[in-house]
C-alpha cells in the first residue's frame, strides 16, 4: 500500500506498539500534508502486527488506512519505502536496547527520531494529575487509586484516563468508556485490560482509554473537574499535567537506565518511593541516591504496599504455583512478584516452576524474557493465550494457586486446583504523604 497516489512529504515510518504510536500520529502526523506516514511496526505486546491503522483514524490524507506490520520488518520496509524518518514510539526498554534499534535505522539509511512531551502533551481546560513511573511494575495503579479516592474525598467529580492498551478493533476502540465490568465484558477486554480497568471500577471511577486521546479528552472534560492520567509502561503523560507524579520502585533502581523512565524522573513534581516495606535498605539508599542526583527539587513521597491474601493459613507447606502480573515480569523486568513473596513469607513448602507446563506462546514467553523466575506471567493479550493459561494451569502438579494478578483470574479461566488471591494497597509511610502533594491540585480543581 502506497500513500503517494494523494500526497507527498517526508517518508516516515513510526515504531510501536499499539498506544504512544498511534498517539503520536494523531498529534503529529494526521492532516499533516508535510509527511507521507508509510507504516507503523509493532512490538512487545503479540498480535498487534498484520492490522491496519483504518482510514477512519488515520484522516482525509490515507484513505486506505495504514498497515502495521511486525517489527521484525524494520530494515526491509525502510528501504522498501524509500523511508527518510522514523519516529521512534514505545516506552520500557533500556537506554541500550534504544540506541540499538537506532542503530539498525541509521544503518538503513533513514533518520532516527524521538517525540518529546511538549509535541504530544495535549492541553487541557481542567487540572490533570499523572501518575507514571521509571519501570512498568512499580504500583501505578494502587497509587492512581489511592490518588482517587483522596480526591473524591473532596467532593471533585474524578475521570481516569488510562494509557492505551487497543488491541482488537481500532475503530470500535477509539474512545472507550466503561463504567462496570459489563462493559468490559461487552467490549471482549483482554486480562491485561482488565487488569488495569476492574480495581478503578470497583472504587466507582469510570475509565478512559482507547485511540484518539484528544476525543477521550474532550469527552472527560465534559464530565469530570479533574482527570487522573493512570499511566501504562514507563511512558510519560498523554496530557499536560499540573501535578506530575513518578514511581520509583527501589527493588530496580535501574529504572533510570530505561527509556523513556529517566525522562519521567527528571520531571517529576512528586517522587513516589514504593515498596519500602520489601525493599531493602540498600536498594533504598540506591533509590534515593538516584533521586537526589537526577532531581534534587523534586518532593519525594514514601509508601508501603503491604500483602495481603484470603486464607493465606492453605499456603504453609503446600506445593505452590505462583501467578503474577504479566507484563511487569516480561517487559517490566521482575523476575518475580507479590504472590512469591506471599508464597516465601507464609512458608511454602516448595514453589513449583511452571516451565515445563507451559503451552503455546507461554513458551515464547519463557524463552524471549529468562529472567523470569519459577512463577508463571498472567499473559491474556487474547483469547487464544487466554485459553493458553487455562491451560498451562491446569498442567501444573502443584497443591494450591497463588493469584496474585490484579485482576480475579478465577472470573475468567477455570483452575481446578485450589487458589488464594494475593491483594496490595498502597499505604504512606511518613510525610508528606500522597494527600498533602495534592492540596494544590485540588484547590485549582475546586476553582480555587
Amino acid at each position: 500500500m502506497d500513500n503517494r497516489a494523494k500526497h507527498e512529504g517526508t517518508r516516515v515510518l513510526i515504531m510501536g506498539a499499539a498506544g504512544r504510536d498511534f498517539h503520536n500520529f494523531n498529534v503529529r502526523f494526521r492532516d499533516n500534508p508535510d509527511y507521507r506516514v508509510m507504516a507503523f511496526t509493532a512490538a512487545q505486546i503479540p498480535n498487534i502486527s498484520d492490522r491496519l491503522y483504518p482510514a477512519s483514524l488515520a484522516g482525509s490524507l490515507y484513505p486506505h488506512g495504514i498497515p502495521i506490520h511486525h517489527e521484525q520488518a524494520l530494515d526491509r520496509l525502510i528501504r522498501a519505502h524509500h523511508i527518510e524518518l522514523v519516529v521512534f514510539a514505545y516506552s520500557d526498554l533500556s537506554h541500550e536496547a534504544l540506541m540499538r534499534q537506532a542503530s539498525r535505522v541509521l544503518a538503513a539509511g533513514a533518520d532516527f527520531s524521538l517525540l518529546g512531551p511538549r509535541s504530544t502533551m495535549l492541553p487541557a481546560k481542567k487540572p490533570v494529575v499523572s501518575v507514571c513511573a521509571t519501570r512498568t511494575g512499580a504500583g501505578k495503579s494502587p497509587v492512581a487509586r489511592r490518588i482517587v479516592a483522596i480526591l473524591q474525598r473532596e467532593g471533585l467529580r474524578v475521570a481516569v484516563v488510562r494509557h492505551p492498551m487497543p488491541y482488537g478493533d481500532l475503530v470500535k476502540q477509539a474512545v472507550q468508556r466503561f463504567d462496570s465490568l459489563a462493559d468490559l465484558d461487552a467490549a471482549g477486554c483482554t486480562i491485561e485490560e482488565r487488569e488495569e480497568y476492574e480495581p478503578h471500577l470497583a472504587q466507582g471511577s469510570p475509565v478512559y482509554a482507547g485511540v484518539d486521546y484528544g476525543r477521550i479528552l474532550h469527552e472527560v472534560e465534559d464530565r469530570a473537574d479533574i482527570t487522573v492520567w493512570d499511566g501504562g509502561n514507563n511512558d510519560w503523560s498523554f496530557f499536560v499535567p499540573d501535578l506530575e507524579i513518578v514511581l520509583l520502585d527501589p527493588h530496580r533502581d535501574g529504572g533510570q537506565a530505561f527509556f523513556p523512565g529517566e525522562v519521567n524522573l527528571l520531571r517529576a513534581d512528586v517522587v513516589v518511593l514504593t515498596k519500602l516495606d520489601t525493599a531493602t535498605p540498600t536498594q533504598v539508599a540506591a533509590a534515593r541516591r538516584s533521586i537526589e542526583r537526577l532531581n534534587p527539587r523534586t518532593t519525594v513521597v514514601e509508601t508501603v504496599m503491604p500483602l495481603r491474601a484470603d486464607e493465606a493459613g492453605l499456603i504453609p507447606g503446600k506445593r505452590i504455583l505462583v501467578i503474577e502480573d504479566g507484563p511487569t515480569l516480561t517487559h517490566g523486568g521482575m523476575a518475580f512478584g507479590a504472590g512469591y513473596l506471599m508464597a516465601e513469607r507464609h512458608k511454602a513448602r516448595a514453589i513449583v516452576d511452571p516451565r515445563l507446563a507451559a503451552v503455546g506462546s507461554l513458551n515464547g514467553t519463557f524463552q524471549r524474557y529468562p529472567h523470569i523466575g519459577p512463577v508463571l506471567p498472567a499473559m491474556g493479550y487474547g483469547p487464544q493465550q487466554i485459553r493458553e493459561l487455562e491451560q498451562t494451569i491446569g498442567r501444573v502438579d502443584c497443591d494450591l494457586v497463588v493469584i496474585a494478578t490484579p485482576v480475579d483470574l478465577r472470573r475468567l479461566i477455570r483452575i481446578a486446583q485450589p487458589t488464594v488471591r494475593v491483594r496490595y494497597d498502597v499505604e504512606d509511610h511518613g510525610r508528606p504523604t500522597l494527600a498533602d502533594v495534592l492540596q494544590g491540585v485540588i484547590k485549582r480543581a475546586k476553582g480555587g
